[in-house]
């Protein structure tokens, strides 16, 4: 496994990314990935790029602008159209590599990036397959778990923040997760700790963002892409995730013409972890093998038992 640092342009700005290659000669498949709500590659989807390298895929793994590793001003600037370009620029560079097969370029999205992936699918007709686990799918689901006091107070900060953006003023920052009772763009019971469970020492993650996503989350609804996207789609459902309810996603998930379904009885944070990542991570590694390397899976570890 070969994992280096690399740069590619998206905009004005650079976004920094891992890319690994796996053992072989090309040209080979590669997933591009990026993290969800806030968060940095560096925050267990490196577990991910390692399985999915193991396993004859290379990955490349990069943190959207304004984020992490990546260029961008101001900083913590969570935009929806700005991170699904990120996307389509990573896609494109992916396939400009001089070892990886342009036409097996598969999508990978967790959470906030779990709708990404359907809606920048949905554009484009090359991309061979689509991972989307714990996916955030329709606001109008969503936001009722957040909780309408934090929804409200979210919205008030976010018109402030609008009215700074347009007198060119730095942001108006806001908690990205919080304890549940406290003001936070998500404050669920297990929102917190959850993100305290994948950060690792060093993590360049931080929590806040620009409260402007306040009001512009209202509209988001990456679900509906579902039955415009022509490859094979894994949509890993978490069936008590208190984030991004499985009810709405199996609904989209349905329309999907060549969906797939795999459900896990875990909360939203629980697939990156323990048993429930070694299950989810070789479901996935399976259904990649299936559409990107002939069905070939004798390099695809076995799920862990359950404990």
């Amino acid at each position: 496994m070969n994992r280096s640092d690399v740069t590619f342009a998206s905009g004005a700005d650079d976004c920094g990314a891992w890319l690994y290659r796996p053992d072989g000669e090309g040209p080979l498949p590669l997933v591009v990935m990026a993290h969800g709500f806030s968060a940095t590659r560096e925050q267990r989807l490196d577990a991910y790029a390692e399985r999915f390298c193991a396993a004859g895929f290379g990955a490349l793994l990069f943190d959207y602008r304004y984020f992490g590793a990546s260029g961008g001003l101001p900083r913590q600037l969570l935009d929806v159209p700005s991170q699904q370009a990120d996307y389509r620029a990573a896609i494109a560079y992916a396939r400009r590599l001089d070892w990886v097969d342009p036409d097996r370029v598969a999508l990978f999205g967790s959470s906030f990036s779990g709708g990404h992936v359907l809606s920048v699918a949905a554009g484009d007709p090359r991309i061979a397959a689509v991972v989307s686990q714990g996916l955030y799918s329709d606001s109008l689901a969503s936001v009722p778990k957040l909780g309408w006091r934090n929804a409200a107070k979210a919205t008030v900060a976010g018109l402030r923040d609008e009215v700074r953006n347009l007198r060119g003023r730095e942001p108006l920052y806001v908690p990205a997760v919080g304890a549940e009772g406290t003001f936070a763009i998500i404050a669920t019971p297990d929102a917190l700790p959850g993100f305290q469970r994948i950060d690792p020492p060093g993590s360049t993650w931080e929590n806040r963002v620009a409260a402007r996503i306040g009001v512009r989350i209202a509209v988001y609804r990456p679900g509906r892409a579902a039955r415009r996207i022509a490859c094979p789609v894994l949509f890993c459902v978490c069936e008590h995730d208190q984030i991004c309810p499985a009810g709405p996603t199996l609904k989209y998930a349905a329309t999907a013409p060549r969906g797939e379904i795999t459900q896990y009885p875990i909360g939203h944070f629980d697939i990156y972890v323990g048993d429930a990542f070694e299950r989810a991570v070789a479901d996935q590694t399976a259904f990649l093998a299936r559409h990107l390397l002939g069905g070939r899976t004798d390099r695809i570890a076995a799920p862990a038992a359950a404990g």
